[in-house]
């Protein structure tokens, strides 16, 4: 147990996952300070992201130090009265897109004009139904205009989506993907259609207009950008939405700014800078006492 034979000074962990509030847990109980990077995120419905949204509020509860991504999230922090330092950083995920943009390939040629819509799906609370009608949404739009779709699903639903969508024309379904190429394929794409968090952070800073097919988001700066609506999982919403941009290239241009809410690509930097400060000043009062 090197928590308890060598404790760290500080317990650094990372997002929303199963392991970061494991880790955390073990943290409090423990006596070791935690920081939390990716602090803050909030749809206020512990539902919407399942388990998600129970995690990050139940981490932030009593870490020490909390990295908050934007004011928003900060924000957050503030009202639930947190006991931790807060600290506005910006978002780790916009510092390891630049770094991965650099490196990926040039846009290849374009063996046809039709527009290319990537498509990524896996949340829990879709499972099922929701599934079910964003493939029926894709099967619908495919019939009625000249797309390109490119699906990526999660491995735990890429059954469900093959056998749905496995024969439908215009629809190619990947195996899954890396970091570096799925990045590729959403720089290369004219349209994103996703439930996925990162990507609510990424599409916007490529400058990708999307479609979030959640009912709630913890990521709201990006629709306040101009760059996300929220459709939610409903078949005739997504087809509508989704027409309604392809049919209107003013509308799909005004969404294509790169912009960076979530981030300047610095956040790793100033999260270091106030860690390193933090043990300074921690390791200053050890000898004072």
């Amino acid at each position: 147990m090197p928590l308890l034979n060598d404790p760290p000074d500080l317990l650094i962990v990372q997002g929303d996952t199963s392991s970061a509030l494991g880790a955390a847990l073990a943290g409090f109980a423990a006596g070791i300070p935690v920081a939390h990077v990716e602090a803050g995120l909030r749809t206020h419905d512990p539902l919407l992201p399942w388990p998600e949204e129970e995690y990050r509020t139940a981490i932030d509860a009593n870490a020490e130090l909390l990295f908050a991504p934007t004011d928003l999230a900060a924000a957050n922090l503030h009202v639930e009265q947190v006991q931790g330092k807060i600290h506005v950083t910006g978002n780790t995920g916009i510092d390891a897109l630049l770094e991965a943009e650099s490196s990926l390939p040039a846009p290849s040629l374009r063996e046809s004009t039709r527009p290319r819509i990537l498509v990524t799906c896996h949340r829990r609370e879709s499972w099922g139904g929701g599934l079910e009608a964003i493939a029926d949404a894709v099967m619908e739009i495919a019939t009625i205009a000249d797309v390109e779709f490119v699906l990526h699903p999660n491995p735990f639903v890429d059954g469900d989506m093959r056998r749905l969508l496995g024969k439908a024309r215009g629809v190619t379904l990947l195996p899954p993907c890396g970091h570096l190429e799925l990045l590729r394929r959403l720089r290369d794409a004219d349209l994103v259609l996703s439930d996925s968090g990162g990507i609510q952070e990424e599409a916007p800073a490529l400058g990708i207009p999307l479609l979030i097919m959640r009912d709630k988001t913890e990521r709201p700066e990006g629709i306040a950008a101009g760059s996300a609506r929220l459709v939610g999982t409903d078949t005739q919403r997504i087809v509508s939405e989704t027409r309604q941009l392809l049919a209107d290239p003013r509308a799909r241009a005004a969404m294509s700014r790169r912009v960076f809410p979530f981030g300047d690509g610095r956040a790793a930097e100033r999260t270091a800078a106030i860690i390193v400060r933090w043990l300074s000043e921690r390791s200053r009062r050890r000898v004072l006492a």
